[in-house]
C-alpha cells in the first residue's frame, strides 16, 4: 500500500472531520453506547478540527482517494489518532504514530502520553504504551497511557 504522510493544512479540516466521524461511527461504536457515539461528531466538526489545527501539530495520511488518517501532537500528548475503517490494520496508524514519535524526539520530548479510547487501547499497547490510569468523563472511559521514547 502506497501512502503519503504530511503536515495537515487548514483546507484538510473537512476531510479530517470525515475520517474521525467515520472511524467513531464504525469502529468505536462496538465499545460505546449508541447515545454516546451519536453525541461525539459535534466535537469533531470541520470547524472544531480547524480550530485544533491552529494549536496542534497535526498530520494526515493520503492515498489516491485523499485523506485516510490523522494524528496530532499537542505538547507531549498524542491526540485524535483515527484511520478510516477500510484502511485499519494496514499499517497506516503505525506509520502515523512513528511520525508523531519522531517529531516528539526532535523536540526533546522523552515521554508521550495518550488518552486512549477503549477501542484503541490494544493498538497503543502494541506500540509500547502502558496504562497509567483510567478516567471517566461522564460515560466515556479514557485510558491514560504513556511511553518513554528515550
Amino acid at each position: 500500500m502506497t501512502f503519503l504522510i504530511r503536515k495537515a493544512q487548514q483546507d484538510d479540516a473537512s476531510a479530517i472531520s470525515e475520517v474521525i466521524i467515520s472511524a467513531i461511527k464504525q469502529t468505536n461504536a462496538k465499545d460505546y453506547s449508541p447515545e454516546f457515539i451519536a453525541a461525539l461528531p459535534e466535537h469533531f466538526s470541520p470547524a472544531q478540527v480547524a480550530s485544533r489545527l491552529a494549536t496542534r501539530d497535526t498530520y494526515v495520511t493520503l492515498d489516491a482517494d485523499g485523506v485516510i488518517a490523522t494524528a496530532s501532537l499537542d505538547s507531549a500528548t498524542v491526540r485524535s489518532v483515527f484511520v478510516l475503517p477500510q484502511y485499519q490494520g494496514r499499517g497506516v496508524g503505525v506509520a502515523l504514530m512513528k511520525q508523531i514519535e519522531a517529531l516528539a524526539l526532535q523536540r526533546s520530548i522523552g515521554n508521550l502520553s495518550v488518552p486512549s479510547s477503549i477501542t484503541a487501547e490494544g493498538f497503543y499497547k502494541r506500540l509500547g504504551y502502558q496504562t497509567v490510569r483510567e478516567v471517566y468523563e461522564g460515560e466515556e472511559k479514557i485510558i491514560v497511557m504513556t511511553k518513554s521514547l528515550t
